[in-house]
């Protein structure tokens, strides 16, 4: 984790010779980030639905005429057989390349490409045939009629596919919104080889440099600066930036790391670009932006697939545990109401994935006229704003069940780093001001139990060295995610309930 002393307040100076704190962004940086952002498709899981819905429908078709025309007989030969050649087929779409974007917005290419594919999967398919010596176990009809419909079949699916992709494509939900760090000759012919070559995949929204005059111009290739480094954090949080490109060279290692010092802690893809490198590696060593090359820097932590699953897990977990913990839920709200006058539950507005700002639920547990909306104050042992009710909810971590509710609206997860109150302190210090690199915790949603939780650092934050350790758990976490974690997570927190719950008060 990066330390950097956390009070000093970063001064920005732009072209036009203003000054403006952090957090400020420059009149036209502002405009940009103010804009409404339409919630955008990940290019991985659109393949990855493709390719499902394609072999789908190729087995369904070759299931459907073995159980018409063939009768069903023999199905311990001919489903391993449609299976097998379903599988082949997804290969020979994947070498040919057909499962990109770029391949999906072409009409004829595509075409071509697929049919060519299904064709070579025949043509295998019967030589196989031959020489295990098993043409006479398949019905010829069978497998002519099932080439036929296939390709029609495919044809009708890739044609539905494109309309999809090119409706998306001029909405921009398929652009990745997309800023450069760097100016110059560099960034010119970064802009020009994005504008070639990727354009309908990304969205440019402006360049980020520290320096200035001639080396950095305010404009270069229609792309305005609008701003320097430092701004870059809070435009990218507004703005829903998805991914920077760092056009510097790979000598410049001082300036590179300072970049990555600064926006470490956002959840974008960092890429370094390479196409002005005269240093040559493998293919293996580069990803790609269109076709321009570029070093991976940093990666948003769960994204595409990952994050399909993390949604399905939060969904199917806070469903479940609402059902099954629906007599304790019902049972705590009645004491509740019974023992203390106000409302049953206690709303408090805590940062979220980005830093968005979310309001959270939970059972309240103090007394109406001593709640504290910020927690501004800690809450200590034997405390007397708690209620006698609230005492035990809170040991026990119950008055977090209704953050249930925050997992189906998706604003949390079942498991990530717990949300702070706005105004939390460790040793009268401001959580984000104690520790620097704090709102890294926030690359993704917050959850109602953590790996920092069921390791004992949960309850009451009275030092600096128990908010730091919260962090460092919580960092951990989101560096080493997968759903297997996750799992041990959910299953380990009423155990540590029981055996670490000495400093929840």
């Amino acid at each position: 984790m990066f330390r950097v002393d956390p009070k000093q307040a970063v001064i920005n100076h732009l072209n036009n010779g203003s000054t403006k704190t952090a957090g400020q962004l420059s009149p036209e940086a502002e405009a940009i980030a103010s804009r409404p952002v339409e919630a955008g498709y990940s290019h991985t899981v659109i393949s990855g639905f493709a390719q499902i819905a394609e072999a789908a429908i190729l087995a369904v078709i070759g299931l459907v005429l073995f159980g018409t025309y063939v009768g069903g007989t023999t199905p311990e030969f001919y489903i391993p057989l449609i299976l097998g050649a379903v599988f082949l087929a997804n290969v020979a779409f994947n070498l040919s390349r057909t499962h990109r974007m770029p391949a999906y917005r072409t009409m004829a290419k595509q075409l071509l490409r697929v049919l060519g594919g299904w064709t070579v999967v025949f043509f295998v398919l019967m030589v196989g045939l031959f020489l295990f010596k098993a043409s006479d176990m398949v019905s010829r009809v069978w497998l002519i009629g099932w080439y036929v419909a296939g390709a029609a079949g495919l044809v009708a699916f890739r044609l539905a596919l494109r309309h999809l992709v090119m409706r998306w494509s001029a909405s921009g939900q398929l652009k990745r919104r997309t800023v450069i760090v760097g100016g110059g000759e560099a960034a010119a012919a970064l802009i020009e080889a994005i504008n070639n070559s990727a354009s309908g995949d990304i969205e440019l929204v402006g360049l980020f440099d520290d320096r200035e005059g001639e080396r950095s111009p305010n404009e270069i290739k229609g792309l305005r600066k609008l701003g320097r480094v430092p701004d870059l954090v809070e435009f990218s949080r507004r703005a829903k930036i998805d991914l920077v490109i760092v056009s510097m060279p790979l000598s410049a290692e001082a300036r590179v790391l300072e970049m990555l010092r600064q926006l470490w802690v956002l959840p974008v893809d960092i890429r370094l670009s390479a196409h002005m490198s005269k240093l040559r590696f493998t293919d293996k060593t580069y990803s790609y932006v269109g076709d321009l090359p570029v070093f991976d820097m940093a990666d948003r932590p769960i994204s595409d697939w990952n994050l399909v699953f993390k949604w399905v897990f939060d969904k199917a977990v806070a469903l479940m545990a609402l059902v099954l913990l629906s007599p304790l839920m019902v049972g705590t709200a009645i004491a509740i109401k019974l023992t203390s006058k106000g409302p049953v539950f206690f709303r408090q507005k805590r940062h979220g994935f980005n830093n968005e700002l979310i309001e959270i639920f939970k059972f309240r547990s103090m007394y109406t006229d001593m709640s504290d909306a910020k927690a501004s104050k800690l809450v200590t042992r034997d405390d007397p704003r708690v209620t006698a009710v609230g005492r035990f909810i809170r040991k026990t971590s119950i008055d977090e069940l209704p953050q249930l509710f925050n997992v189906l609206r998706g604003e949390l997860s079942i498991v990530g780093p717990r949300p702070h109150a706005l105004e939390a302190k460790a040793a009268n210090t401001l959580y984000h001001e104690a520790v620097d690199g704090y709102f890294a915790r926030h690359k993704v949603k917050p959850g109602i139990t953590g790996w920092a939780q069921i390791n004992g650092w949960r309850g009451e934050t009275d030092t600096v060295e128990k908010i730091m350790q919260r962090v460092d758990h919580d960092l951990y976490y989101i560096e080493n995610w997968s759903v297997l974690l996750d799992l041990y997570i959910l299953i380990m927190t009423p155990v540590s309930l029981v055996t670490k719950s000495e400093n929840a008060f």
